[in-house]
């Protein structure tokens, strides 16, 4: 089974968050709807910005690890890489 490593923003610039999920969509629209207590639901960060797939979950867990050790100017040109709008990419995924 493979995964996903996505990036979750405030807004533009704003804070960032770093998650491995088996399951995109769903851990997406947890994140946007707060269903979750913790850091995404106390710092409002529900914006999508960037995803990447993997093939297995374990070298989507490694990838998310290497980016959560990142420094920010890093993640943030990551996302800019590909998304440099920063617009939410969740009606991409929901398709």
């Amino acid at each position: 089974m493979g995964g996903w490593v996505y990036i979750m923003a405030s807004r533009l610039r704003g804070t960032l968050y770093v998650g491995v999920t088996s399951n995109l969509v769903q851990r997406v629209w947890q994140h946007r709807e707060g269903v979750i207590e913790g850091f995404t639901k106390d710092y409002g960060v529900k914006l999508l910005v960037y995803f990447e797939q993997h093939g297995t979950m374990p070298l989507a867990i490694q990838r998310e690890h290497n980016i959560k050790h990142w420094k920010r100017q890093w993640k943030i040109e990551l996302i800019e890489g590909l998304n440099p709008k920063w617009e939410d990419l969740w009606r991409r995924i929901t398709r």
